[in-house]
């Protein structure tokens, strides 16, 4: 483990504290379960999880530190040659129980991967907002609060970062985004691979710390906005049937999941991401204007800020 990653470590457990401790708060009522895991070929984590709070159905809030060798045949896409690896990270979802409150998504991470002169390091990321009742206000305050973060920062602008994350969170079997979208990139500081941006590792470093460090900003006033709106019997089963393509995107396209999936992670960590409740009815279509209004937004991703 290299002292950027040791460092990197460091901060994600810190931020898991605070997010958990803000996210129980707003709760009122759940409280976080904390299980630390070993992964027997080397490295383990900490995984923290809310289960039917009053205003947080799920959420999850997990990090990382693992590293080995991977698997024969997986990772030959990724930077660095040879199959030894470090990777650390924090990752979260949380489910609420409102239909008019947003699931959210965050993860940031670091990675090593090859060996000697073939090693390479990077990083990567990104937040989404995924809604069952759009409220423009609300979409505009989350990409800004992430786009005045990447301003900060001249490593990564946040017009291509919000490109990415609206073609990266696309179901294709499906036509649509998995929600109204944020920020995403990865491969940050790899100077050799064309699908990020060479960067200084120590401006990309703390770009990233910025980023996590605003989750809380980007979400909690959204949040604590919504979370005591009460959800009719149509919005709730609207909420059901669209938390479906929550779960086909996670278990189809997900990197995160198949890296887990695929270097042994801990499953239970791995698919805490979904939802306690979720429904799939056969031809289940918008029928209200709100539920229209939203798979419109999903069907053709918007420019919710001025670039």
């Amino acid at each position: 483990m290299s002292d950027r990653g040791k460092r990197m470590h460091q901060f994600f457990l810190e931020l898991q504290g605070r997010i958990t401790e803000a996210l129980a708060g707003a709760d009122g009522a759940g409280g976080f379960r904390t299980d630390a895991w070993d992964r027997p070929e080397g490295g383990g984590g900490r995984s923290m999880v809310l289960a039917e709070g009053r205003h947080i159905e799920k959420c999850a809030v997990h990090t990382s530190c693992v590293f080995g060798r991977m698997p024969p045949g997986f990772g030959a896409e990724m930077p660095g040659k040879g199959s030894s690896f470090f990777a650390t990270g924090i990752s979260l979802i949380a489910h609420p129980r409102s239909a008019h409150a947003p699931t959210v998504h965050m993860n940031f991470r670091y990675l090593e991967k090859g060996d000697g002169e073939d090693a390479r390091a990077w990083f990567g990321g990104g937040a989404d907002l995924t809604p069952w009742v759009l409220y423009e206000e609300d979409a505009i305050h989350f990409h800004q609060v992430w786009k005045t973060a990447l301003d900060r920062h001249p490593v990564f602008p946040y017009a291509r970062s919000k490109k990415w994350c609206d073609e990266y969170f696309h179901l294709p079997h499906r036509g649509e985004t998995r929600g109204i979208g944020g920020i995403f990139f990865d491969y940050l500081g790899v100077p050799d691979d064309p699908r990020g941006t060479p960067s200084d590792p120590d401006a990309t470093e703390r770009m990233v710390i910025d980023c996590g460090s605003s989750f809380l900003d980007a979400y909690m006033p959204i949040l604590d906005k919504r979370k005591a709106a009460p959800s009719t019997e149509d919005e709730r089963t609207w909420q059901l049937h669209r938390r479906g393509r929550y779960v086909e995107f996670n278990l189809l396209y997900d990197r995160g999941t198949i890296f887990g999936l695929k270097t042994h992670g801990r499953v239970e960590s791995i698919l805490a991401s979904l939802p306690n409740l979720v429904a799939w009815s056969y031809g289940h279509e918008a029928q209200r204007g709100p539920e229209k209004e939203l798979v419109e937004a999903l069907r053709t991703p918007r420019d919710w800020i001025p670039l």
